[in-house]
């Protein structure tokens, strides 16, 4: 089975363009299934049967594990089969007739323009990383870009004279973003001051480098963003796709189509959008309960 999965990983990083994280996940679900069928004395992938399935989805609900990880699980090995099947490995899926299960929605949390000024108030400007650090948590405000986006911006992915960033998102697709000013003249600040600074004479592509030099990975940037929360004392709400939600429900709240906010978050599709939309309604209602007098 795992010769197959190597075969398949192979494939989604060739043929389907498939971004990193989404590898990671694949490989993690489905190296979770093989060692499961495995130990049940399933090591020929043919002879899994839909029961065999059902026993590792209670399997991983016994993990406690959220119904949306668990579809998550079972998306990743119908897609598995579905590329054995093709390859002519094997002739049936065992997922074909077992339905997704309910997922439940969870609201993002998102925070308030109070927060999120307090938030983006703490690194300050008195050294490169202090210049680095403003530039990077305004960034991830501004642009509402996911972390392995921003991570991977390089110095040709800023367009100057237009103020857009050049974002290559999921599935390998290319986006233009706009940039807010505060971004803009923070970033540029950063590029002309302390870039170099960190760099210390070496050469680097990567737009945001660490102390040595090198590029930002995205554990990197969650330690970032978790000191700069517990500064501000918010830690327990924030990470960093936290700020992606907030620019989302920021833009609605302030008037913008829900479809331009689909195009700058990069949503291959709507209804992932407008989750945040029952985050507005929410808050709308919270403020008519709070203030008026029939509330």
């Amino acid at each position: 089975m795992n010769d197959y999965l190597a075969t398949y990983l192979d494939y989604l990083t060739v043929e389907r363009g498939a971004s990193p994280h989404t590898l990671d996940a694949y490989r993690r679900d489905l190296r979770r299934f093989i060692g499961f069928m495995t130990e049940r004395g399933r090591e020929d992938i043919g002879t899994v049967t839909p029961e065999d399935v059902l026993a590792f989805i209670a399997y991983l609900r016994g993990l406690d594990l959220s119904a949306n990880s668990v579809n998550r699980s079972l998306a990743a090995i119908r897609g598995f089969y579905r590329f054995l099947s093709k390859e002519r490995k094997t002739l049936a899926s065992p997922v074909d007739r077992l339905a997704t299960g309910k997922t439940w929605m969870l609201l993002p949390n998102v925070l308030s323009i109070h927060d999120i000024d307090r938030l983006l108030a703490q690194p300050g400007m008195n050294s490169p990383a202090a210049m680095r650090d403003s530039a990077i948590l305004e960034m991830l405000y501004a642009t509402g870009l996911r972390v392995t986006e921003l991570i991977e911006l390089t110095v040709h992915g800023i367009d100057w004279q237009a103020g857009f960033v050049v974002v290559m998102g999921k599935g390998r697709k290319e986006r233009v973003t706009p940039m807010s000013r505060t971004a803009y003249d923070l970033l540029r600040r950063y590029v002309e001051e302390a870039r170099g600074a960190l760099l210390k004479g070496r050469m680097s592509n990567s737009l945001f480098v660490n102390k040595s030099g090198g590029k930002f990975t995205r554990q990197g940037l969650w330690k970032l963003v978790k000191k700069y929360a517990r500064a501000a004392g918010m830690e327990e709400k924030v990470h960093p796709h936290t700020f992606r939600h907030t620019y989302a429900t920021h833009l609605l709240e302030g008037g913008a189509d829900l479809r331009a906010v689909q195009v700058m978050l990069g949503h291959a599709d709507i209804a992932t959008t407008q989750i945040y939309m029952h985050i507005t309604r929410d808050r709308l209602k919270s403020v008519h309960k709070r203030f008026h007098p029939r509330g």
